[in-house]
């Protein structure tokens, strides 16, 4: 059997795993990632977990064929319910909705406390994401942006603690810093600059007052999201 290989998005997560950890996959489906740091000795030992019993079965069935069965633990739950905190100090949630994961991490007493990292990989609602990590006790460490065929992914590093709160625009695109490597940046703002666009002028010709709610707060990321795309380009020349 020839080692497993991972797409783009899942070999991010899988380069942000020290040697050693204690390792957890919530949302496991397949059990790809971590059959991929067993198969090159970078975790001993892992749990591999899913909401539901057939993508569980698929992930037996993956570490069967590739002889890990026993070095994998299958735990079938919720979100990180069945996992223990001292089981894991390094804990990947990846491929899911960013609402979907802050619940999950909302759910866990374990998860606020020292000693556990968490690779997150949300597939959608990135900005709710980020807004809620740095308002409920979690502090992002890392970022990096994957692309894969036309998508850009964003991986994100979190650990517990205290941040510096982001800003309306910084929840939708992330932090950047004069130096910070990121090939696919500039794209990313440039998307996301033009998404911002459309959904303002959408809620301007709205006359629903739950829309016009909305519409400062929107007004006032867009102009983030610009000046943050200006800063990037004047940092590349």
């Amino acid at each position: 059997m020839r080692p497993i290989e991972l797409t783009p998005r899942l070999l991010a997560l899988a380069r942000q795993v020290p040697e050693g950890a204690r390792f957890a996959d919530v949302g496991t489906d397949h059990a790809r990632l971590p059959v991929w740091l067993l198969e090159r000795g970078i975790i001993q030992n892992a749990i591999a977990s899913d909401l539901r019993e057939g993508p569980l079965e698929q992930a037996r069935e993956t570490a069967r064929r590739h002889a890990l069965t026993e070095r994998l633990s299958f735990r079938l739950g919720d979100g990180l319910t069945p996992i223990r905190g001292e089981e894991a100090d390094v804990c990947a949630i990846a491929g899911m909705g960013g609402e979907t994961i802050a619940a999950i991490l909302a759910a866990c007493p374990w998860a606020a406390t020292p000693g556990h990292t968490f690779l997150l990989q949300p597939m959608t609602s990135v900005e709710e994401l980020r807004a809620w990590l740095w308002r409920n006790g979690f502090r992002i460490t890392r970022e990096e942006l994957v692309g894969e065929g036309r998508t850009i992914y964003v991986v994100i590093t979190v650990i517990p603690g205290a941040m510096v709160p982001l800003t309306p625009a910084e929840e939708w695109a992330g932090r950047q810093y004069r130096g910070m490597e990121s090939p696919l940046r500039a794209e990313y703002l440039a998307r996301l600059c033009g998404r911002m666009a459309g959904m303002v002028e959408g809620l301007r010709r709205s006359t629903r007052p739950e829309d016009l709610e909305k519409l400062p707060r929107l007004e006032e990321a867009l102009a983030g999201l610009n000046e943050l795309k200006e800063e990037w380009d004047r940092w590349q020349q």
